[in-house]
């Protein structure tokens, strides 16, 4: 019996935004007086009508004024601006420096993302919402200013946080749907760990996790999808779509196969238990509880195949077969899986019609479904009527 590899993750599984000045800010607070030579310098660079006006007038702030904290004010508009006109390597320059001045800037680092994404510059995209993602982080750390009392500073950190909200909820989809549809798997592979150690809470998290270690075993690097999947398990236990990939994998290649069992009925356990996320629909949630399902029964006939129980691995198949049939690929694995345990259990009528469910699909396991039924001897002959 052949094996084919698969992206398990076929299996398992906004609206755009300004940045936020709700509330308190991230990074440094850098105050204006009103009347001041800065202040009017900045308002005259606004009241100009073109950007190569305003350009000009920034150039001629920061001759003057643009040392310090004062460069932060002037680096956000030319990012500002030169985004505006399309010079998008102007614009990651000054966010560049803004961020050099003030790490903790979210209106730079979020701009500097904007412009990598109208780009179409990955790698920066990725700079610069893995950076907001550190900027949110340590907000969320950020003790009371001096001077400010937890009592006071806590509502205050609540609100700017919920400002930032819809914004990281948007660059965390952008992220994972940019790293999602990198046609190199060593390329995405490398965006979706980096993605799923930055946004561990995002709900991208284990579909990300899952393409990282899928994209490990379709270049057939079981060592790095094995330790991958092993140090997610190890920060959450219960990580249902890791125990299946884990018990998929080693029971199609007949490896640690009682780890594989073990996994494949630990994540039984717990999908029976699963609740269903905020925002799915009652089908949405019962089809990927089949699915799931039937991933962990398949794979525990293919343990019980590989340990000669053929009776336990039909039994398993049987279970699996309902709930993978929405899914071609796996439900003809399966089958053509079940023709294998009817053979050498002897039913050979009962193995015809499960290959030839395999060799109905169109999914690689046709030919190999087909190869094997042509392998077959013919039933008996038909007695001619009388």
């Amino acid at each position: 019996m052949r094996r084919v590899l698969f992206p398990l993750l076929a299996a398992l599984f906004a609206i755009l935004c300004t940045p936020p000045r709700a509330g308190a800010q991230m990074g440094k607070m850098v105050r204006i007086p009103a009347g001041s030579p800065e202040d009017q310098a900045l308002a005259t660079v606004n009241a100009a009508a073109t950007a190569a006006e305003k350009i000009a007038l920034l150039d001629k702030f920061m001759a003057e004024f643009g040392k310090g904290d004062l460069a932060i004010v002037a680096d956000e508009q030319y990012v500002t601006i030169y985004a505006g006109e399309k010079q998008y390597d102007k614009a990651f320059e000054y966010a560049d420096k803004g961020l050099a001045v003030d790490a903790d800037d979210y209106g730079i680092a979020y701009s500097g993302f904007r412009a990598a994404q109208e780009k179409g510059d990955v790698e920066r995209e990725f700079r610069y919402g893995l950076a907001l993602a550190d900027i949110v982080s340590r907000y969320k750390q950020k003790g009371p200013p001096a001077g400010e009392v937890e009592s006071t500073w806590e509502p205050v950190k609540k609100e700017t946080l919920a400002g930032v909200a819809e914004g990281m909820n948007y660059v965390s989809a952008s992220l994972f749907n940019a790293a999602r549809g990198m046609q190199d798997v060593k390329l995405q592979a490398t965006l979706l760990e980096r993605y799923a150690i930055a946004f561990a809470d995002s709900p991208y998290a284990e579909p990300a996790q899952t393409l990282v270690a899928d994209s490990y075993r379709r270049q057939g690097n079981y060592a790095k999808m094995t330790g991958f999947a092993q140090q997610v398990l190890a920060k959450d236990p219960n990580n249902i779509a890791m125990l299946l990939l884990l018990a998929d994998d080693a029971s199609d290649r007949g490896v640690n196969l009682p780890q594989a069992d073990e996994n494949a009925h630990k994540a039984l356990e717990l999908i029976a238990k699963a609740q269903k996320p905020a925002g799915a629909t009652d089908e949405q949630w019962a089809q990927r509880i089949s699915v799931q399902q039937g991933i962990a029964w398949t794979s525990i006939g293919q343990v019980a195949i590989q340990k000669k129980n053929d009776a336990g691995a039909l039994s398993a198949f049987q279970k699996a077969a309902p709930m993978l049939k929405g899914e071609p690929f796996l439900y003809a694995r399966n089958q053509y899986r079940m023709g294998f345990a009817l053979l050498n259990l002897k039913r050979v009528p009962e193995a015809k019609t499960a290959l030839t469910q395999a060799a109905s699909l169109d999914t690689p396991y046709r030919s190999l479904a087909q190869d094997k039924l042509n392998s077959l001897p013919a039933g008996p002959a038909r007695k001619k009527a009388p």
